[in-house]
C-alpha cells in the first residue's frame, strides 16, 4: 500500500516544513509516502467561500484515481485514539492499494469532494491550523506505523 497526503497550499511555517519532512522520512522506512500540495487559488477576494471550495474540490478530484481510497482529515470524521487508527491502518494495508490522505483549504471541502471520500477522520475536537494539522498528521502516521511494527516509540 502507498500513503498519500494531498495538501490545499504549501505549508509556509519553517518549523512545521522541517519537522513534517523528518516525520516523511520515518514514514518511508514502513510504507511509501508522499505529500502533493495544490497550490492555493489566486485572488481569493473576488470569490466566495463556496466557489472557493468548489474550485479546490476540482483541483483535489483532477489528483486521484479511481481506486484511491479518499480520506478527509475533517472536524467531523471520527476520532480514534493512537492506537485505533494504527489498527485502521493496518487493516487498510491488506485492502487498499493507495491510501490518500486530503487536508483541505480555509473553507473546508466541496460537496463534491465528500460525495467522493471513502471516510472522514478527525484529528481532534479541537481546532488546529491548517499548517498545524499536516505537522500533526504526520506524527500521528508515524506512530501507527511503529505500533504496528511493535516499536517502543508509543507508550501506552
Amino acid at each position: 500500500m502507498k500513503a498519500e497526503l494531498l495538501l490545499v497550499g504549501k505549508t509556509v511555517n519553517s518549523v512545521f516544513v522541517t519537522a513534517i519532512a523528518d516525520y516523511t522520512k520515518r514514514i518511508g522506512h514502513y510504507i511509501p509516502f508522499y505529500i502533493s500540495v495544490i497550490p492555493e487559488l489566486k485572488n481569493t477576494k473576488n470569490i466566495s467561500a463556496g466557489q472557493q471550495k468548489d474550485a479546490e474540490g476540482e483541483l483535489i478530484l483532477k489528483k486521484l484515481q479511481a481506486d484511491d481510497h479518499l480520506v478527509l482529515l475533517d472536524e467531523h470524521g471520527k476520532e480514534m485514539r493512537s492506537v485505533e487508527f494504527a489498527d485502521w491502518l493496518g487493516r487498510k494495508q491488506h485492502v487498499t492499494r493507495r491510501l490518500v490522505f486530503v487536508v483541505g483549504g480555509p473553507y473546508g471541502f466541496s460537496e463534491a469532494v465528500y460525495a467522493r471520500a471513502n471516510e472522514k477522520i478527525s484529528l481532534s475536537k479541537m481546532t488546529f491550523s491548517h499548517q498545524m494539522v499536516r505537522l500533526i498528521f504526520t506524527e500521528q502516521l508515524y506512530r501507527a506505523c511503529t505500533i504496528l511494527k511493535g516499536e517502543p516509540y508509543h507508550h501506552e
